[in-house]
């Protein structure tokens, strides 16, 4: 089961370097329910993921290279690539995503937890600036499909750059 909420950034945390990175590519073969395969640096995972917003079940087998190469071709829409740094948060871990290419600027921060009580009572650090956990647009399979197109009636105010709409931020 994957236990997991996702919120914009106000800004990048302080000394990102300092923290391990993985670079991702990941491509969808499906996506109700989601078929996904993914390149982490040098390791390369089939997923399935059942349906659901912040609590689905989840489940990751391994692939050859050989395999992830046969399979990428066949997969439908935008190619995803991504940095993720892994940032310790108390007994989390944030995994900010920064993404490259046709899904650039958008960066998230996901955490993921053991259980949904836990979700719904975290207190996330004050550069997150929104929770859009329930968002389709902000999940990956959606973006593979439709690009990231975050509609501007949904942003909210930054309170650090006042006047201004906030945006996920750019590096």
């Amino acid at each position: 089961m994957e236990i997991e909420r996702k919120f914009l950034i106000s800004k990048l945390p302080e000394n990102l370097s300092d923290y391990p990175c993985h670079q991702i590519e990941q491509g969808y073969l499906c996506t109700d329910p989601v078929v996904r395969i993914r390149r982490q640096d040098d390791s390369f995972i089939l997923t399935y993921k059942s349906g659901g917003m912040m609590s689905r079940e989840e489940y990751n087998l391994p692939l050859t290279e050989e395999a992830y190469e046969h399979l990428r071709p066949k997969t439908d829409g935008i190619f995803l690539s991504k940095k993720r740094y892994c940032i310790p948060f108390g007994k989390y871990t944030i995994e900010l995503d920064i993404f490259e290419q046709d899904a650039a600027p958008l960066i998230l921060a996901e955490v993921e937890f053991p259980s949904e009580e836990e979700a719904n009572a975290f207190v996330p650090p004050a550069w997150f600036l929104e929770d859009v956990t329930w968002q389709p647009y902000y999940h990956n399979s959606y973006i593979s499909r439709h690009g990231y197109q975050a509609p501007d009636s949904k942003r909210k105010k930054d309170p650090q750059n006042a006047g201004c709409e906030s945006r996920p931020v750019r590096i």
